[in-house]
């Protein structure tokens, strides 16, 4: 029997796609329609070839979803079932008008669940890529305890919050690696067409080069011969030995460990991650998730296996009947401030209110650090610049100066 591909929708308006095997075009209508089925294109499959490629499931596996992205949805969600609406006709609603195709296709799925009885915590769950444990967790919560609407918005909040840390992080590191890359191909560039022209003139002028003049020559020469092959292929080598020793226990602490004391950057990296500990740990507590739970969750959002390992310390220290802050304060990864004022949220009951106040604490704390790193590394990015165009000129200029001093 032929098989058909078919574009339907559903009693719920949602549009998905269907492929059945029948005797005729018309048997496989009719099949479609029993199921309750709307059918909007049918057509028979014939088989590999361009034309027939699902493309809207090869766009959907392969695009991503950002924390913006989650938070809009989130932000819109909370308001439809603030409004009274139900939680399937909201998912499909908000399944239409996605510009994501991966996320799309994830709420589709979704509605889709919660229509045969699926809680909707446990069907997010199966789209780890657009909802991740923190996001189901409390979803869970909310559900349990009747306020989904509640736990939406801290989701959407959280997520905005997120999402700002992450572009001032972004802009910090953004101008140096633009000049730096800028730099790289200046300099790359000049030595390659530049310093051969000038080369040949000195041939002819018969002077005896300088050491420096004669090294950047070398240089030049390499990157124009086939051995810079080596380079092009040292450099992925690198980049790979470096992702391999970073997916190792081992490698990854160590790494993490060093980010955290680098020059500059270290303690941006250090306030960035004791802001996210606090406002997702916050989040998680306020919205009911049990405390055991939300550490786990906050050691598997970490981003830094330093800090994941402090959380998990703190973790254990609970099980037996200890405090965080003690916990915190053992491993000497976060700031003594933060420690203290989450001690203080101990011992008055309101640890929520406390992590969430050190949170912003951070937050602006980051904020300014960003500010700072900025103002410092414009001039030493234009040091750096012009410490490599210096280079090439002195290479240039050096033999030319040796020739007015023969010729004085």
């Amino acid at each position: 029997m032929p098989n058909f591909v078919a574009r339907v929708r559903d009693a719920e308006g949602i549009s998905k796609k269907e492929k059945i095997t029948a005797d005729s075009l018309s048997d496989a209508r009719t099949y479609l329609r029993d199921q309750g089925l709307f059918v909007q294109e049918l057509r028979q499959d014939e088989g590999f070839s361009l034309q027939n490629l699902d493309w809207e499931s090869i766009q959907a596996s392969t695009a991503g979803v950002s924390v913006k992205d989650k938070a809009v949805f989130s932000r819109q969600f909370a308001a439809l079932v603030n409004a009274g609406v139900a939680i399937v006709r909201g998912l499909g609603v908000l399944a239409e008008q996605c510009e994501n195709p991966r996320m799309k296709k994830a709420l589709m799925a979704i509605s889709a669940d919660v229509q045969q009885g699926v809680n909707l915590s446990d069907a997010m769950r199966k789209h780890p890529v657009c909802f991740d444990n923190l996001y189901v967790s409390m979803v869970q919560a909310g559900e349990t305890g009747g306020v989904l609407d509640e736990v939406l918005n801290r989701l959407s909040k959280l997520l905005e919050d997120t999402a700002r840390l992450q572009n001032q992080v972004k802009s910090a590191m953004a101008y140096p690696t633009v000049v730096g890359i800028l730099a790289t191909l200046i300099f790359i560039g000049m030595t390659v067409f530049l310093i051969p022209i000038f080369a040949g003139i000195f041939e002819e002028l018969g002077t005896e080069l300088p050491g420096f003049t004669l090294f950047m020559l070398g240089v030049s020469e390499f990157l124009r011969s086939p051995r810079v092959i080596i380079l092009i292929v040292l450099v992925p080598l690198v980049i790979f030995a470096y992702k391999k020793y970073y997916s190792t226990r081992v490698g990854r602490e160590t790494i993490d460990r060093l980010k955290l004391r680098m020059p500059l950057f270290g303690d941006l990296i250090q306030k960035t991650a004791t802001a996210r500990f606090c406002r997702t740990f916050g989040a998680l507590t306020r919205s009911g998730v049990p405390i055991l739970t939300s550490l786990e969750i906050v050691r598997d959002t970490a981003g830094n296996q330093v800090i994941a390992n402090a959380v998990d310390e703190a973790r254990k220290e609970i099980q037996t009947g200890g405090l965080i802050s003690i916990a915190l304060q053992k491993e000497q990864v976060f700031p003594s401030m933060a420690i203290q004022m989450i001690s203080i949220g101990e011992e008055t009951g309101e640890i929520d209110q406390m992590l969430m106040k050190v949170a912003d604490f951070y937050e602006d704390e980051v904020e300014q650090a960003v500010k700072a790193l900025t103002s410092i590394m414009e001039p030493i990015m234009i040091l750096f610049l012009g410490g490599m165009v210096a280079c090439i000129l002195l290479a240039m200029y050096l033999p030319m100066f040796k020739v007015f001093e023969e010729i004085g």
